[in-house]
């Protein structure tokens, strides 16, 4: 008599099976999708041009899923460039860990802003057009630069590194470093193409080490003379 095969086991059979998402993990990729999403679609074409229906299009949900995330597409403005604002920070970070304290850390930390600009082109747009769109978001994401900016200023100062200066002076000199990057970066957003992208970022970087190691150098020497 003849044997019949045994069945060949399926393709399916050998894989794992999938862990079923939970309801609040649903939930988690979707209002991320729809951030990513908002973020790509104010990069492309701006603010003004981002409906619901684009970035929900974009996302993949149907219109009115995004309603279960968001009030109105200002409640999603308002968290766009914090939402951005992390992924640049810890991109910059990455980098800048890596190097000692010090002056060093600082123009690492600039040149790595300046790459994320080159690599996420849309990022100029998400963060200079909040002003004027998103005016919580901008507040919200200049507050938590600054205070970055303040820890740094401040374990510097602790380390001997700067000059000590009043609360006022330290906030005054980190909006002029946050004016060198703004230009910085409008230079790079507008430049014609990616070799001229690149030169500007050279040359910004260098002119940002002499500016600040002269300032350093300044304020060591000041120092020596007041200790006699």
């Amino acid at each position: 008599m003849n044997r019949v095969p045994d069945p060949a086991p399926s393709a399916a059979a050998g894989k794992p099976r999938r862990k079923r998402l939970s309801r609040e993990e649903k939930a988690r990729l979707t209002r991320g999708s729809l951030l990513n999403a908002g973020c790509a679609v104010v990069a492309a074409e701006g603010y003004a041009a981002a409906s619901v229906a684009k970035i929900a299009d974009m996302a993949g949900v149907a219109h009115g899923t995004f309603y279960n995330y968001f009030e109105d597409r200002q409640a999603l403005f308002d968290e766009l460039l914090p939402y951005e604002g992390l992924r640049m920070r810890e991109s910059v970070e990455k980098v800048a860990r890596n190097v000692p304290s010090g002056i060093e850390r600082e123009i690492v930390r600039f040149e790595a802003f300046l790459n994320y600009v080159i690599e996420n082109d849309g990022f100029y747009r998400i963060l200079y057009e909040s002003e004027i769109f998103a005016p919580k978001a901008h507040e919200a994401h200049m507050a938590n630069i600054v205070q970055g900016y303040q820890r740094t200023f401040r374990r510097a100062m602790q380390k001997g590194w700067m000059r000590h200066l009043d609360p006022q002076h330290v906030e005054c000199l980190i909006y002029q470093f946050l004016g060198i990057r703004a230009y910085s970066a409008m230079q790079i957003h507008y430049a014609p193409d990616m070799p001229t992208r690149l030169a500007i970022r050279d040359a910004a970087v260098e002119t940002y080490r002499l500016l600040t190691s002269v300032s350093l150098e300044a304020a060591s020497e000041a120092r020596k003379v007041a200790d006699g």
